[in-house]
């Protein structure tokens, strides 16, 4: 199984101090995918976001400025917000990335969770999954056919139309959900491969939807295909030194998110809950993410494991050294 880290840039404020400005957390993600490399880890990912809080509103940019930094981990979106880009443009920026990687750029396409990008760019929430459908459609048509004929709803035809760079291998092309049904069948229908973000609950509740997957897989008549999970967590040398280091930065980013989309805040007790065996968060010594990790690769039967630690920015020197256990210790003991 593969193992790796996601980030959005995160720029809320650590320990006492203000938030870091977005160039500096843009260097820090640069240093932390190095360090991830370094580590051993497969692969690295970064999110689209347009906000204040995220420094990550252009993956592509980010991870090209890691691919001239690194020569072996893979680069990937996580996620782009296809609903409200332009496939056209989405898959030369990330064709550039595979490219200048010598082939190690992936793109994962997702609805997104957040709105901002919609009136940022002149969409309405209210055609959120149509536009989705149609900006796949057409992602995958550039991807697989030159040149390309194409009409559709939402941003004017194409018509023997070629689209450049092309990438020296097909590019891959993920598809990331949040839990929809829909999204994981038409993601096993279309033979693409999955990536399922795990940010509350239990993970095992997820497996009726894996199971979903693959039979939509074995309906379009494809081959398998990998199946990621991207989670919370974060890892220290002891139990209490995780919780001591995460659920303040966790607490703080958690609760106004929730704020805006109608949770409670977040509490201590919520955080064990969530921190249990049976729980979403990642959060403790590296025997104990090890054996969460493992026990949720073979509950769900994953190819890839994604961590995202700085939910809440850390302290970029404790992310570093986080990064490496995960690299040294945890990976080694899962596989």
């Amino acid at each position: 199984m593969e193992l790796g880290l996601t980030t959005f840039a995160e720029r809320y404020p650590v320990a006492d101090q203000d938030a870091p400005s977005p160039g500096q957390r843009l260097r820090e993600v640069v240093a932390e995918a190095v360090a991830a490399e370094q580590a051993g880890l497969d692969v690295y990912g970064v999110g689209e976001h347009h906000r204040r809080d995220f420094a990550s509103s252009a993956p592509a940019v980010i991870l090209a400025a890691i691919a001239a930094r690194t020569e072996r981990i893979t680069l990937t979106s996580a996620v782009t917000v296809l609903s409200s880009d332009d496939p056209v443009r989405a898959y030369q920026d990330f064709a550039t990335v595979d490219l200048l990687s010598g082939g190690r750029a992936e793109l994962m396409a997702g609805r997104g969770s957040f709105t901002e990008s919609f009136p940022l760019f002149g969409y309405d929430l209210s055609d959120y999954d149509e536009l989705f459908t149609e900006k796949l459609d057409l992602l995958l048509r550039i991807r697989a056919d030159q040149p390309v004929t194409w009409s559709g709803k939402f941003r004017p035809p194409l018509r023997a139309a070629t689209v450049h760079p092309r990438t020296e291998r097909p590019l891959p092309v993920w598809i990331a959900v949040g839990g929809s049904p829909e999204s994981v069948a038409r993601a096993g229908l279309l033979g693409l491969p999955l990536a399922i973000a795990i940010i509350g609950g239990e993970p095992a509740r997820f497996a009726p939807l894996v199971d979903l997957y693959h039979r939509a897989l074995a309906e379009g008549g494809h081959a398998p295909q990998p199946v990621a999970v991207h989670a919370h967590g974060y890892i220290a040398d002891t139990d209490e030194q995780a919780v001591a280091d995460f659920y303040a930065p966790y607490a703080v980013a958690m609760s106004v998110l929730g704020r805006e989309r109608g949770w409670g805040p977040m509490t201590r007790d919520t955080f064990e809950a969530l921190r249990s065996p049976q729980g979403s968060l990642f959060v403790g010594s590296p025997e104990r993410v090890a054996e969460k990790i493992a026990t949720v690769r073979d509950t769900l039967g994953l190819d890839r494991f994604m961590l995202h630690p700085s939910v809440g920015t850390l302290p970029h020197h404790k992310v570093l050294h986080s990064i490496e256990l995960l690299g040294g210790k945890v990976g080694p003991q899962v596989r």
